[in-house]
């Protein structure tokens, strides 16, 4: 089989699931924990590696909080942001969503104002700079409960407050223990306010969250939605709704979700017909990035350039690009693939 890595290297790219303080290079990570010198984070980057191995998604998730605990002022907020758009711009990625949790952030004595400040301005600079278009998902950190709920809906609809960058609100963190339904009224409050809904559901539970998602929450993606060819009717209403799933094959093995690799249920969702998305999640968490999971999607779906190309489209379709931006990179993507082909 073709050697894919090259041609994904060079082709443009979308990522529409892909975390914020997750995508802190181990670099980032140890500038960070040198600067924090009270985390148990190590500053070596090497010792990373051994600290990024998870036992269960409850792991995980303990490990991403001392991460988040790291982020403590908006100077590190806008150096994060910042690097994980040079990491981008590395591979490629010309548009992406990036999730934040802002509630992290703001209960640990960042001033709102001027984290929205920080995210704004890196997010700028890195369109200038680095050629990469920056949006935010702000999402609830379902574990810390509604008061997060409450106040993530607060920072992302309030004027005045709500970042120009902002353009869809989420849910993250653990799904067993913490039933989507109860975060109805703050979905409903950021979709008044035009944004749009992407929850992680159906990652470490079954189909029926991922139906709790689109029912009480209004979902227009679903992050993960792993579980979701457990349920042929859940399918069927995804393929024809276009309603995307954000698909992150590494992390799915990272986190246990899934048992391994050549078990993933990609092959199952494309072949129903749903839109399918490929993504990073927390890519340096996970000894991954997004070049690296197209071609784990590559070998799964067994897909030529052409059938990687057409993947990309996908993200890009199920983007909250504006049209005219839609145009432009899947033009871009085409483009690419045509000549790569006829050189």
């Amino acid at each position: 089989m073709t050697d894919l890595h090259p041609f994904i290297a060079g082709l443009p790219k979308a990522e529409l699931h892909v975390h914020h303080v997750g995508s802190a290079s181990p670099r980032i990570v140890a500038e960070l924990a040198a600067r924090h010198a009270d985390s148990r984070v190590p500053s070596d980057p090497e010792a990373l590696a051994d600290y990024f191995t998870f036992t269960d998604f409850a792991h995980f998730i303990e490990v991403y909080l001392s991460v988040v605990d790291l982020v403590r002022t908006p100077e590190d907020v806008r150096l994060l942001t910042f690097e994980v758009a040079r990491d981008m711009a590395r591979q490629n990625i010309r548009y992406a969503e990036l999730t934040i949790t802002p509630f992290s952030s703001t209960r640990r004595g960042i001033d709102e104002k001027a984290f929205m400040e920080a995210i704004e301005d890196a997010r700028t600079a890195a369109e200038r700079e680095l050629g990469v278009a920056l949006r935010w998902c702000f999402d609830i950190p379902g574990e810390a409960g509604l008061e997060s709920a409450a106040e993530t809906a607060r920072l992302a609809t309030t004027d005045g407050l709500r970042p120009e960058g902002l353009v869809s609100f989420g849910l993250g963190g653990p799904e067993i223990g913490v039933p989507r339904p109860q975060f109805k009224p703050y979905f409903d409050q950021a979709i008044a306010a035009g944004l749009h809904s992407v929850p992680h559901a159906g990652e470490t539970t079954g189909p029926e969250t991922v139906w709790d998602a689109l029912n009480d929450l209004g979902a227009e993606r679903i992050g993960h939605g792993t579980s979701s060819v457990r349920d042929p009717a859940l399918l069927k209403h995804l393929a024809e709704h276009r309603i995307a799933l954000e698909v992150c094959p590494t992390s799915n093995i990272a986190t246990r979700a899934v048992a391994r690799l050549e078990d993933h249920p990609v092959k199952e969702m494309v072949a129903a017909g749903v839109l399918v998305t490929i993504n990073s999640d927390d890519p340096p968490m996970f000894g991954t990035d997004l070049n690296n999971e197209y071609a784990v999607a590559a070998r799964l779906l067994d897909l030529d350039e052409r059938g990687v190309g057409e993947l990309a489209k996908n993200a890009v379709e199920a983007s909250f690009l504006d049209e005219a931006g839609k145009r432009a990179l899947s033009t871009e993507i085409d483009d690419y693939v045509t000549t790569w082909l006829t050189h």
